[in-house]
């Protein structure tokens, strides 16, 4: 993040912003981003709108443009009615709220986020991530998080680097698909547990049954077969010929956990990763 943000030169490798070189075009490649940093550079002895006005500045925002900007990302990122306070005296989410703010002040074509949502609590985590869902598709998003729910809930696409290298990049319905081993399928059926389990495994392409629980009479099984092929229809026909009550049936993909332990410590290759993430 930083070598993309020039606050440090690559070892090796290239990396281009926007068309220009970070390292050969840094200035032109820091007019056209905006980075939130994990530890967000405030000065607590200035106001939020005071900070704002004197980023925009650095930023090179001309005099005019200033207070309209400043005024856009204060409306923009909801801290509006803090505009007057000290930095000192925000909280943890209104901080990263001006993190952004900062971040956004001379309009970006990029903005890069490191981890945005380290150290909040739960209702703070929700608006910052809706915040940055909010700016999608008006520039280009580079988020890095090691909170890789957080992923899946903001991300439209996936990049997992492993020392320096890009090991498996795409959607994250993409790599599931290409990383799962097998498809399967969460099934909950009211039955006896035992029988219900049995006349799973003989269902045609079935690989595996796992009782995962069961209560008041309905059980949870997780139906493992092979990845290419869609056992649902089967499972629904067999307990309804058997008269048991089918309550679910649903395809259960890897998580990115799963994804990132998987492709991070060797044990499967990513089809198409293109190597050095420079």
């Amino acid at each position: 993040m930083r070598i993309l943000a020039c606050f440090m030169p690559a070892t090796s490798g290239r990396a281009r912003v926007a068309g220009f070189d970070v390292l050969e075009h840094s200035l032109e490649v820091r007019r056209r981003i905006g980075y939130l940093p994990e530890n967000i550079p405030l000065y607590g002895d200035m106001t939020v709108v005071d900070y704002l006005g004197f980023v925009a500045e650095v930023k090179g925002v001309g005099r005019a443009e200033r207070r309209r900007r400043v005024g856009e990302v204060l409306e923009r990122c909801l801290i509006e009615e803090v505009r007057g306070k000290l930095l000192a005296q925000l909280s943890k989410g209104y901080r990263q709220r001006v993190g952004l703010a900062q971040a956004l002040i001379g309009d970006p074509e990029v903005l890069i986020l490191d981890e945005p949502t380290i150290g909040l609590d739960p209702r703070q985590i929700v608006e910052i991530r809706s915040l940055i869902k909010s700016l999608a598709g008006q520039r280009t998003i580079i988020l890095s998080t090691h909170i890789l729910p957080e992923v899946s809930m903001v991300c439209e696409g996936v990049v997992i680097i492993n020392h320096g290298r890009i090991v498996a990049q795409g959607t994250p319905e993409k790599l599931t698909g290409e990383l799962s081993p097998v498809a399967r399928t969460q099934v909950r059926v009211a039955g006896p547990a035992e029988a219900v389990a049995a006349a799973l495994g003989r269902v045609p392409g079935v690989l595996r049954v796992e009782q995962a629980t069961e209560a008041d009479g309905v059980g949870v099984f997780v139906v493992e077969s092979p990845r290419d092929q869609d056992v649902r229809a089967e499972v629904a026909r067999l307990v309804a010929e058997q008269g048991w009550g089918l309550l679910e049936l649903r395809p259960m993909g890897m998580s990115l956990e799963d994804i990132f332990i998987r492709v991070v410590a060797g044990e499967e290759p990513a089809a198409g990763a293109p190597g050095e993430a420079g």
